[in-house]
This record gives structure tokens, C-alpha cells and sequence, in this order.
């Protein structure tokens, strides 16, 4: 793994921790602490791939990130580019696609629904309002999840203050499952 650092026109691509901190002491507006130099020995060591941001003075910074880029060209290039740990994001992308697919899916039936949402109470010793978490489980025929989120949330808004909030169908905080057909 090596390291790109870059501070204003000054940029370097190194293999190791000791060359980084030979750059950092080659500019003279940096002054390279005990504390920085084994900060930059942790941060190369370990296994975080975001770039880190060091602070030199008020609004000036200077940067490094970790590529497994050969050469300063690979970088530019974007040719550095982990192939490991960053194809999570498209494997979370596919269960939230099928996680829509199965709350619009038509399929009639009971639904068991769970809603976490936030709900106006007042406080009987002050008189003021607060939004307290609540969480609602509630059975219902509906078509889809989407039908049993919309059953629940039509219920809840006449029964609560109308400031109360509710999440979306599509976020953590409603859960569905389907029961089976009724009769």
C-alpha cells in the first residue's frame, strides 16, 4: 500500500510511513510533532482507506491518502483504485433494490407492520410538547408492504398530533411481513 501526500503544489507518492514523514519535514511550513509522525504511522498502518486531513495552521491543510497505485501517473490516472472492501457498496445497493421489490410487490393477503415514528406528547407538568420515539406493530389486509405501510400511517395520523412524524416506507424504521391469504 502506499501513500500519496499532497500540501498546496507539493505532492509525493511513497511506499512506507518514513518517507512520508522525510516529505512532511522537507516542507517548511510543517512542523512534524512526535504526535504527527506516529499519528502518520498508525493512520499507514491501519486498515481506514479514507484520505486523512492533517491541519497545518487556520484554514490550511495537508493530505493523505492510501492507493495501491505504482506510480504518481497510476494515481492521476485513477488507476489506484481498491478493488477489496469498496465492492460493499454495490452489494448494499442490490438488497436495498430487493428491498424494494418486495415492498411493491402485489401480493394479497395479512400483513404484520412495525413502524418506528416520532410522536408529539405533551408533558402534563409544564404544558409543553416533546417527540417521543414510539413504535407501533399493527396487522392489517393490505396488497403490498407499501399498501400496509399506508394503512398504518393513515390509522396513526388520525389517532396522534398531527406534528408527529413518520418515516419513509423505504427506510430501517418500518418493517413488514407477509402473514398469508385471507379468507
Amino acid at each position: 500500500m502506499n501513500l500519496y501526500l499532497r500540501y498546496f503544489d507539493n505532492e509525493t507518492l511513497v511506499s512506507n510511513a518514513d518517507e512520508a514523514i522525510d516529505f512532511l519535514r522537507s516542507i517548511q511550513d510543517i512542523s512534524v510533532t512526535p504526535d504527527l509522525e506516529a499519528d502518520v504511522r498508525e493512520y499507514a498502518a491501519s486498515d481506514v482507506y479514507f484520505p486523512k486531513r492533517y491541519k497545518v495552521r487556520a484554514h490550511v491543510y495537508f493530505i493523505v491518502i492510501k492507493t495501491v497505485a505504482a506510480t504518481m501517473l497510476d494515481f492521476k490516472q485513477k488507476k489506484g483504485l481498491r478493488n477489496g472492501p469498496a465492492n460493499v457498496v454495490p452489494e448494499r445497493r442490490v438488497t436495498t433494490d430487493n428491498l424494494m421489490m418486495h415492498l411493491t410487490a402485489l401480493r394479497e393477503g395479512w400483513y404484520e407492520g412495525e413502524l418506528n415514528f416520532k410522536r408529539v406528547v405533551m408533558i402534563p407538568s409544564t404544558g409543553k410538547h416533546e417527540y417521543r420515539d414510539t413504535r407501533f406493530v399493527a396487522r392489517c389486509k393490505a396488497t403490498s408492504g407499501e399498501d400496509c405501510y399506508n394503512r398504518i400511517v393513515d390509522h396513526l395520523r388520525s389517532q396522534v398530533d398531527t406534528r408527529s412524524q413518520f418515516p419513509s416506507a423505504k427506510g430501517k424504521n418500518f418493517r413488514f411481513k407477509y402473514l398469508g391469504m385471507w379468507k
